[in-house]
């Protein structure tokens, strides 16, 4: 079938966004409401949420809502159940809830693992397996990854560790889910300044830091998150149709760069 400028649509298509009440999350779910799909949207801040729904609203898309930690699989259940009764399929699941806080593994404490890993890598492998019944041929996954699952990150380590979990989960997925029809790639973001990223990056660069990391990628600016809702729009829908199994690094260059950085 040939592709048209209708391609880039997500026309009617039913998407479940999570984390959506800021930073990327809410991006991607503001773009998708745009190109005219059906939103299903979670948050664990109730306020930033309820902003964004309203925001979907003014564009005249509807919306299914709920406040609820992704963590938390009896709530998830119940919004995919909420899913399934209101449009009885998903045709885009983006999984972009996470987070994380700065600390050095050998300070971290087993409550500490235990909270990265079931709300990085957890709470994915729970959604896609809850999820991809609903999911005709034709349907896409897309996780929200990091540029620290692909290279060192001190402070962060089990956060990148969770990261670099889903980076290869999402190549895994991408043959197990192949002959459903089923694409699953992955958007790796950095030097996107969320109000997230900004409070990890004071602390992070914090004197006694040893490390600290690039601010300035070669591109010479930051980006912005709808930069990396454009990627994940991109992955979402047709214009990936025949792209499955890999990750975008939506970075400015950074991660081409490696060690190199510019003199100014």
């Amino acid at each position: 079938m040939p592709l048209d400028a209708s391609s880039i649509l997500l026309t009617d298509r039913v998407a479940i966004v999570t984390g959506a009440g800021q930073g990327c999350g809410k991006a991607t779910a503001l773009l998708f409401a745009r190109c005219g799909a059906q939103l299903v949207l979670c948050d664990r801040v109730e306020e930033t949420l309820a902003a964004t729904v309203d925001e979907v609203r003014e564009l005249g898309r509807p919306v299914l809502a709920r406040h609820l930690d992704v963590r938390d699989f009896d709530a998830v259940d119940e919004l995919v159940a909420a899913t399934e009764q209101e449009h009885g399929r998903v045709d885009a699941l983006v999984n972009n809830a996470g987070g994380t806080f700065f600390a050095r593994l050998l300070d971290l404490n087993l409550k500490g693992d235990q909270t990265l890993v079931a709300e990085n890598f957890l709470q994915v492998t729970n959604l896609v397996r809850r999820t991809v019944d609903l999911m005709p041929a034709g349907s896409a996954i897309v996780n929200l990854t990091s540029i620290e699952a692909h290279q060192a990150a001190p402070g962060f380590a089990v956060y990148a560790a969770m990261k670099a979990g889903v980076a290869s989960l999402t190549q895994t997925l991408a043959l197990e889910l192949a002959q459903r029809g089923i694409r699953v790639n992955a958007v790796a973001p950095d030097a996107i300044p969320t109000e997230g990223d900004l409070e990890l990056g004071a602390v992070a660069t914090d004197a006694s830091n040893e490390y600290l990391p690039a601010v300035i990628p070669p591109l010479g600016h930051r980006g912005e998150p709808e930069d990396v809702a454009a990627a994940v729009l991109f992955l979402a829908g047709d214009l990936s149709r025949f792209i499955t199994g890999t990750t975008i690094h939506v970075d400015g260059g950074n991660g081409a760069a490696g060690t190199w950085r510019r003199s100014g």
